[in-house]
């Protein structure tokens, strides 16, 4: 998504000057929401992006992997050997962590790619008994559609709780009912021991039956090609970019999950591994880029992260950033089909987690995106629109 929305915006934005986008993966450039949904449940054959390349004059090189940079020479290395650039934009993603012990175990998965979807595609259509390792949102996603698809659904979770590297305990408490009432198993506060072909082996001794187990414990940005480029990567591995998206090395620029930045808003570097970050990320570069050749001014990025869920039939949105607010506040009864969650700091509201019920998110995105503050009293309120509550 980063690399392909930054080649279209440079097209979109004026720029005339030739555009290479090199990718790792043989296929044409795809979306990734859909391979949780669609995808997987063979309702969508490609989640291919309808972006006319050869109209834009992008040139397409799949299937190249890039091994290297190397800024004196201005050339990245590949396996078909070295390209050179002008400017560079680093938009490579993450990899999603491995369960330690089970790489190379048979009926053992990883959901990040078109391949990785493809191939648990017959999974899911046999029908058989799944563990999911890790209760975060893309176990949870995937626990949903192998329920939809019948499937006998055991999901496993170190933490005491669902969501637990995402939410505060008490906001995610709710949802770890969502599991049982769409028939799945879930099993907290417990690590996996061992990963055999057709069962899971828990730390307290139980032994679940497997005929596929999931891996969905998180992901790391996907850098480990910079080491010694000269690229500043941060204690996760992220790309460290200033407030215009640009690295330590010149005509280096750096977007979506790969990337860290830092934000004015909330007085933090934040590291976003979400879908909207991945598009509204490149705007920014494309216009930078721009300015550079025309000596215009920079764009400073600094946006509201915003994400979705869709999981056991619910519509999760989150907007915001909610570490360091320092008052919560509920709209509706958790245990109901739709209610919402404010954070506020010092008044101001920071951040919105909606459950069914997106106008909150969407009127509450407007008012963090305006620092506005709320009258918490009125936003506590779920039959008071979020957006009255402004003061």
């Amino acid at each position: 998504m980063a690399g392909v929305q930054t080649a279209v915006a440079l097209r979109e934005q004026g720029f005339t000057g030739p555009v290479t986008l090199l990718g790792a993966e043989p296929h044409q450039p795809y979306d990734r929401p859909p391979l949780s949904k669609a995808v997987l449940l063979g309702k969508a054959e490609t989640a291919a992006f309808d972006v006319d390349f050869e109209g834009l004059g992008i040139e397409l090189r799949l299937g190249v992997e890039v091994t290297g940079l190397r800024a004196a020479a201005r050339q990245v290395d590949t396996e078909a050997g070295p390209v050179p650039y002008d400017v560079l934009v680093l938009a490579t993603g993450a990899q999603p962590l491995t369960l330690p012990g089970a790489e190379g175990v048979p009926g053992v998965h990883l959901l990040r790619t078109l391949d990785d979807a493809e191939r648990l595609r017959p999974v899911l259509a046999a029908a058989s008994e799944i563990v999911v390792v890790g209760a975060g949102w893309i176990g949870a996603e995937f626990a949903t559609a192998a329920r939809e698809a019948g499937c006998a659904v055991t999901v496993v979770e170190a933490a005491d709780r669902v969501l637990a590297g995402a939410l505060p305990a008490e906001v995610a408490a709710p949802m770890a009912a969502w599991y049982a009432e769409a028939g799945a198993r879930l099993e907290t506060g417990v690590t996996v021991e061992s990963v055999e072909p057709g069962r899971v082996r828990l730390a307290d001794g139980r032994v679940l039956d497997a005929g596929a187990v999931v891996v969905g414990i998180g992901a790391r940005p996907a850098t480990g090609w910079l080491a010694g480029s000269g690229v500043e990567l941060g204690p996760q591995g992220a790309v460290v970019a200033d407030e215009h998206l640009r690295t330590s090395l010149p005509e280096v620029h750096a977007v979506g999950d790969c990337a860290s930045f830092p934000s004015a808003r909330y007085g933090a570097r934040l590291l976003v591994h979400h879908w909207d970050n991945a598009l509204q990320g490149p705007r920014t570069v494309a216009a930078n880029i721009l300015a550079d050749l025309g000596g215009g001014p920079q764009q400073v990025y600094d946006p509201v992260p915003y994400f979705w869920s869709e999981q056991f039939g619910r519509f999760v949105q989150y907007a915001g950033h909610h570490a360091g607010a320092d008052t919560l506040l509920r709209r509706g009864d958790p245990a109901g089909a739709a209610w919402s969650v404010c954070w506020l700091r010092e008044g101001v509201l920071v951040a919105v987690l909606a459950v069914g019920r997106p106008r909150d998110l969407a009127q509450g995105r407007k008012l963090i995106e305006a620092a506005a503050a709320v009258d918490p009293v009125r936003a506590a309120d779920p039959s008071v629109p979020l957006k009255s509550a402004a003061l």
